[in-house]
């Protein structure tokens, strides 16, 4: 599917480029790098632009580049660390932002494209079709209910939109998912305007329970959940978590799956304790963790972190 060449157009006035610097002693630093270039997608004439929050997790300094080339700086107003979007802010432009569509207006096979920046004044689309409407979840504890495969792969950075034949901003690009035949996913821009007020009050989802978080990365293998990985410094590796561990059970409940473990922790604040029953080399062990904030852990400066 080749989006009509007007509507393309039209589009791309709505459409910025993302350039952060992140210092390197912040956590995210040495997972995603100290310079990340993004892409942005308008959302209101004063200036509000919706991104991916990992291009912009962390960053000293955020520039963004608008239609026509000019290069303005941008302070972050909101970060949905749980559903991976963030709101960024210019002051003194106005802006044409894109309308919003909706989740349920969705349908298999429906005709979409993906509009990303690829550098500060180049842009690329890809068009193609809906692949997949339902739930999603990754190894960075992420778990969605509803999520958006697109054959359109991400001609660009991540940020950018995914759009119907209406020009309507349905999701931001968020991965591209190359194990599936370069296809891309997208989190619904309802995860944005349905929590708006939210997020320019308070910065964040206040309405949602805070999720406990430990900060590791479990795949699935043949005998269970494995642990990849641990962040440095996080609740996990404080707790005694160790990559290779394999996980049989949360707080004696048995999980199989990331769902499971993942509702299994959230069920769990930051500051309260979870079990974690597991086989690390030919030993059976039960290793607490105390759960923390991920909000916490990753808020800009070194000194806004959790000294324990």
């Amino acid at each position: 599917m080749d989006a009509p060449v007007g509507l393309v157009r039209s589009a791309l006035r709505s459409l910025v480029h993302v350039h952060t610097v992140v210092p390197p002693e912040h956590p995210s630093a040495q997972l995603l790098g100290e310079e990340r270039m993004g892409s942005g997608c308008v959302v209101d004439r004063e200036g509000l632009i919706l991104t991916v929050n990992y291009v912009v997790m962390g960053g000293d300094e955020i520039l963004v580049t608008l239609p026509g080339g000019r290069e303005v700086p941008a302070e972050i107003v909101a970060q949905d660390f749980e559903i991976g979007l963030a709101l960024l802010r210019v002051k003194g432009v106005r802006l044409t932002p894109f309308s919003t569509g909706t989740f349920a207006s969705l349908t298999l096979g429906g005709p979409v494209f993906v509009l990303a920046a690829s550098g500060p004044e180049e842009r690329r689309v890809a068009g193609g079709c809906v692949t997949y409407l339902g739930e999603f979840d990754a190894y960075w504890e992420y778990w969605i209910e509803h999520g958006i495969m697109a054959s359109a792969f991400n001609p660009g950075l991540g940020g950018g939109g995914l759009l119907n034949l209406s020009g309507q901003l349905l999701g931001v690009v968020s991965l591209s998912l190359n194990e599936l035949c370069h296809h891309s996913f997208a989190i619904p821009a309802d995860y944005f305007t349905q929590h708006r007020k939210e997020l320019l009050r308070y910065g964040r989802v206040a309405s949602r329970p805070r999720r406990g978080w430990i900060g590791f990365f479990p795949h699935p293998g043949e005998d269970g959940l494995v642990v990849a990985g641990v962040i440095p410094g996080g609740p996990g590796e404080r707790g005694g978590l160790q990559e290779g561990d394999l996980i049989l059970a949360v707080d004696h409940r048995e999980v199989s799956t990331r769902k499971e473990l993942y509702l299994a922790l959230w069920e769990h604040e930051p500051g309260e304790r979870v079990q974690f029953d597991l086989v690390r080399g030919d030993d059976a062990r039960r290793v607490e963790v105390v759960c923390g904030d991920r909000a916490v852990f990753y808020a800009r400066g070194k000194s806004e972190r959790p000294g324990s």
